[in-house]
């Protein structure tokens, strides 16, 4: 039987067999329902936020901080899909723009979606930001609206990039004669404000709301909404549901992956032909999830990130199996070099590997060495040959996997 044969059987298979599922695009990560049970005081609050601009004034600045999977991004979009139905039903000028920081990744690309939102014309690359950012202003004014930018993982290009566009954001009204911009950032780190300059943080932060992790009952009602419009009546067990929000309300209550556990247990069920979605099937559901997942960490991380990764890779290699920072900034340094970056300080590649340890790519530890006093010993917190299968499938950074630094001849490898 040959490939084709094969697809025909699968694709038979699957239109022939049980379907579990009524619609299973409400479990995705990008589906802003029209109720969000246990949100209702930050939808609340970020809406007496926002509320001015029905009456054409500018609002404020809000920083929203939480966890991934806490309902940031969906509760704002809640709240400003709500807004922009209410200002058209006014005829207020109001205009609503979405980036995300981590997708857009540079500068460039965030200024060049704002310009879209506008309908001001910039090209994909050629100019400077400076320039990019001037159209941007002039469009902005030419519209006499009151524009509020949306931008989500602000942490991810401000940690990479520093927080100059933040900066010109913030301070772009005091040069505006007509349009009028509001800012809502949206940062998943909780220690985000260390990294913005005293100026930034001020004008930035005129309001912040916090976005709790759900517990377990939470997690089971948000589950049991969702699966009421994803499946078919009586295929998906009790048991299941309550075993997605437990293992999610274990791990920082994510309602991401309660969903993604769901959904994918559903599919499990599906092709196995079953009639309904049962406990064995999200424990299934758990080992696929928790690889896809490590992948998606691993292809998203900026660059520098990813450097600072690939430097314990390699240091692995020469059977450093627990290495110290220093060397770790040594090797970064080198791989820099590779692709003509400038490397960042020493005390930001501490903070990257700080970073990658709490997302648990990196294992770091304090150890004592009596009177030299403490140092940290830091380690890969994930299978080698993952990164290895990521990395080697990046266009850029491919070539680094078979590379050796110079300065690895100079590593003790007594530390292993």
């Amino acid at each position: 039987m040959d490939e084709l044969d094969v697809l025909d059987d699968v694709f038979e298979r699957f239109l022939r067999g049980t379907h579990i599922f009524k619609d299973r695009e409400v479990l995705r990560h990008d589906y802003v329902p029209d109720k969000l049970p246990h949100r209702e005081a930050q939808i609340n609050c970020l809406g007496e936020i926002v509320a001015p601009v029905l009456k054409s004034s500018r609002c404020s600045n809000v920083f929203i901080y939480g966890k991934t999977g806490t309902g940031k991004t969906a509760a704002t979009k809640y709240v400003l899909n709500k807004l922009s139905l209410k200002s058209s039903e006014l005829g207020a000028p109001v205009e609503v723009c979405y980036v995300n920081c981590r997708l857009a990744g540079t500068e460039y690309r965030v200024l060049s979606s704002l310009c879209d939102a506008l309908g001001v014309k910039v090209p994909f690359t050629g100019l400077a930001v400076g320039e990019v950012f001037d159209r941007f202003r002039e469009g902005l004014d030419l519209r006499k609206n009151i524009f509020i930018v949306v931008l989500d993982e602000i942490d991810a290009l401000i940690k990479v990039r520093g927080d100059v566009l933040l900066y010109e954001l913030t301070r772009v009204n005091e040069t505006l004669r007509h349009g009028r911009i509001s800012i809502v950032g949206i940062s998943n780190d909780l220690r985000f404000k260390e990294f913005l300059d005293p100026r930034v943080l001020s004008s930035l932060s005129e309001e912040e709301i916090v976005f709790r992790p759900y517990d377990a009952a939470e997690l089971q009602d948000i589950l049991w909404q969702r699966a009421q419009l994803a499946f078919f009546e009586g295929v998906l067990l009790d048991g299941a549901v309550g075993l997605c929000a437990a293992l999610a309300a274990a791990e920082h209550g994510d309602a991401r992956r309660a969903l993604d556990l769901l959904r994918v247990a559903g599919e499990l069920a599906e092709r196995e032909g079953s009639s309904c979605a049962t406990e064995d099937h999200v424990r299934q559901a758990e080992k696929r999830v928790e690889h896809d997942r490590i992948v998606e960490v691993l292809v998203n991380l900026p660059l520098h990130s990813k450097l600072v990764l690939c430097s314990v890779y390699l240091l692995g290699k020469a059977k450093v199996s627990c290495a110290i920072t220093g060397d770790i900034y040594e090797i970064y340094c080198e791989l820099c070099d590779q692709f003509g970056l400038s490397p960042l300080t020493q005390r930001r590649v501490s903070g990257l590997i700080n970073e990658l340890d709490m997302v648990g790519l990196l294992n770091a530890r304090v150890v004592s060495m009596g009177r030299y006093g403490r140092t940290k010993k830091i380690r890969l917190g994930i299978g080698r040959s993952l990164i290895r299968k990521v990395f080697t499938n990046d266009d850029r950074l491919g070539r680094l996997i078979g590379y050796v630094p110079k300065c690895l001849a100079g590593v003790s490898s007594s530390r292993s």
